[in-house]
């Protein structure tokens, strides 16, 4: 009971550290009368819906790409003298974000209605593209004064009413035809600061499909905004004529401008989640408890019965692992690539835990668009210094003399194996013609930033490793290797990742929903304190279990640990590859883009965290084996 309060107190805190909320960008007073600017980035998917195709098959179908705001076979309206790009954050770019000026006219406190926009024509083929995508469930994503436009929804299962990002493109009727939604009512909620100022505290969008074929925008402007009208339908025969229009509404509010992010941040179903993280948390504090008493009273036991033998008797040892003790820090095979990834991995758990800290802390709050991802950027490259002094270090430890290709493979392995797969899947993403593919100049910025700051970083880094005193070895090693009795099948390098993995996955497995959601589906990641939970729950899960897994194996007479226990701490990666594919399930992706895409993006994703939990399963791995054999006498 105490442990379940305990638990409890622990989520309350990090909920308090959640809603700690410091702006990312300074508030903007307006004037009455003072103009608003609209600015409307990329089309994006929503996360799942019902569609039907050909003859009336339902089923669920998802794209996983966004689209330019501006792509020419949607035409959506531009402003005079064409669409202007706005700067954007490295992140943001990244990221397919793609922000533009609009057409739309804007003023505090000016109420408009039915104000047209233009008139498009659709093609046949641009038709058929448009509803394949309203089926798709795409969303427009505008923006005034930083808050996303928003459409008002509520959840089904507790009824909580809150805002969602975003508002379809279009919608579905009863015999799923699909129908364009060309006119938007704006509705703005303002807080009066005094007399003369107000700022944007709220932005909702409800838009409608309204076929004008045959009124006159000029003489018939009482009809063409009238909620009679029949829904418009892109005519897969002949081409469509169609009408935008929007109106405008301000509506005073209560909402001060530091807490206007409030209705946006809504958890799903948290009854749910906080019985599976509370639940899942006890049990892995406990079966961590259970294994730590377990381990450290077996090995009392050991040391204190291999200290009480007379080392001149002759003797045969049951469990083994002193027995090879003249082997255990043997160097591993391949001990240039095993000290690379180290490095790598340190480099990309100081960048993962940094990053949740300060989101936690609210320093990277969604008001500044691609903050978050621009911070995980250039923390990276800075602790580029971080990894090529573990690289370097652990090298040198492993008795590596060829430290000048250290210095060169350490900053340049990891990072370039993630740019040729991001590489290989911008080419999916410049066929489909995707907002999401990076411009060729970013990608040069992007090399031009890692040669100019994280390669110097990284030779200032292996200077200080090569400076550095190593770490003694208490015992020494034979010049001729024991042979390594037959293991048991547990303890091999698979079966030992599938048996760890389980745990540190299971720590981690509810946020990945949520994560997900946020990566493909534009949705707003902010349970930075679960996450932080989450993932410090991952990390003593994986040591622990490390050290657990390479007690045994050592036991088994197997020295052959190195590689072993960067497996073993690596486990957890195949749970979440293979958690994602069964994600990529229920979400029915449609077509091989989408596909190549997800699994592209997800292999990454594993990679990186198997990278990061195989370093924490070494580096725990390797104090516990120098501590317990620096803990009995050796002949």
């Amino acid at each position: 009971m105490f442990i379940y309060e305990s638990v409890i107190a622990l989520f309350c805190f990090l909920g308090l550290c959640r809603a700690f909320y410091l702006p990312g960008v300074a508030p903007t007073d307006y004037k009455e009368g003072e103009q608003i600017p609209l600015l409307v980035n990329h089309l994006t998917p929503a996360i799942r819906h019902a569609s039907n195709v050909g003859e009336g098959n339902l089923y669920w179908k998802t794209f996983i790409y966004s689209y330019d705001y501006y792509s020419r076979r949607f035409h959506f309206c531009q402003p005079e003298g064409g669409p202007v790009k706005q700067s954007e954050s490295l992140g943001s770019i990244i990221f397919g974000d793609r922000i533009f000026n609009s057409p739309f006219k804007i003023n505090m406190l000016e109420n408009k209605t039915c104000e047209t926009l233009c008139q498009s024509t659709y093609s046949k083929s641009d038709g058929v593209f448009v509803n394949r995508n309203i089926r798709a469930d795409y969303y427009h994503n505008w923006i005034i004064d930083g808050l996303p436009a928003a459409h008002t929804t509520y959840e089904v299962s507790t009824k909580d009413q809150f805002l969602g990002t975003g508002f379809p493109i279009g919608e579905l009727d009863d015999q799923l035809e699909a129908h364009l939604f060309n006119h938007f009512d704006i509705e703005i909620d303002y807080h009066k600061r005094d007399e003369h100022r107000y700022r944007v505290v709220g932005v909702t969008v409800k838009p409608a499909s309204l076929d004008r074929s045959g009124l006159d925008s000029e003489n018939d402007k009482d009809k063409i905004c009238s909620p009679e009208l029949k829904k418009i339908t892109l005519n897969r025969n002949d081409e469509t004529k169609v009408l935008f229009s929007y109106s405008v509404y301000f509506k005073p509010s209560n909402t001060v401008w530091a807490t206007r992010w409030d209705k946006y941040l809504h958890v799903y179903d948290p009854r749910i989640q906080w019985f599976s993280l509370i639940n899942f948390s006890i049990i892995v504090i406990v079966l961590a408890i259970i294994i730590a008493h377990i381990l450290l009273r077996t090995l009392r036991n050991d040391i204190m019965k291999y200290n009480e033998i007379n080392l001149d008797d002759d003797i045969s040892d049951e469990s083994g692992w002193k027995l090879i003790h003249g082997d255990v820090f043997r160097p591993p095979k391949n001990k240039m690539l095993l000290s690379v990834l180290l490095g790598s991995g340190v480099q990309i758990f100081l960048m993962s835990m940094v990053t949740i800290i300060f989101a936690l802390f609210g320093l990277l709050s969604p008001s500044n668009r691609g903050s978050l991802s621009t911070f995980m950027f250039i923390i990276y490259i800075l602790f580029g210094i971080a990894s090529s002094f573990v690289s370097g270090y652990s090298y040198r430890l492993f008795g590596g003399e060829n430290w000048k290709l250290n210095l060169v493979l350490t900053p340049t392995v990891v990072p370039s194996v993630l740019f040729a797969i991001f590489i290989f899947l911008n080419f999916f993403l410049i066929y489909v013609e995707s907002s999401g593919a990076i411009p060729i100049g970013t990608m040069f910025a992007i090399i031009a930033l890692w040669f100019l700051v994280s390669l110097p970083l990284s030779v200032i880094g292996s200077i200080l490793a090569a400076k550095r005193p190593l770490l003694s070895i208490p015992v020494r090693t034979n010049q001729i290797p024991r042979q390594i009795p037959s293991q048991p099948w547990y303890l091999r390098v698979f079966p030992a990742m599938i048996i760890s993995g389980i745990f540190p996955f299971g720590s981690i497995a509810v946020e990945m929903y949520f994560i997900y959601s946020s990566l493909w589906f534009n949705r707003i990641f902010y349970m930075f304190g679960f996450l932080f939970f989450c993932f410090v729950l991952m990390i003593l899960t994986t040591g622990l279990i490390s050290v657990l897994m390479i007690y045994y194996t050592l036991c088994s007479e197997n020295y052959k640990w190195q590689w072993k226990s960067y497996f073993i701490g690596g486990g957890c990666a195949i749970y979440i590859f293979l958690h994602s594919l069964l994600l990529a399930g229920s979400y029915k992706l449609t077509g091989v883009t989408s596909i190549v895409l997800y699994v592209g993006y997800s292999i990454v994703a594993s990679l990186l965290v198997f990278v990061n939990c195989g370093t924490i399963g070494f580096i725990t791995s390797f104090f516990f084996v120098r501590k317990i054999y620096s803990q009995i006498k050796i002949d």
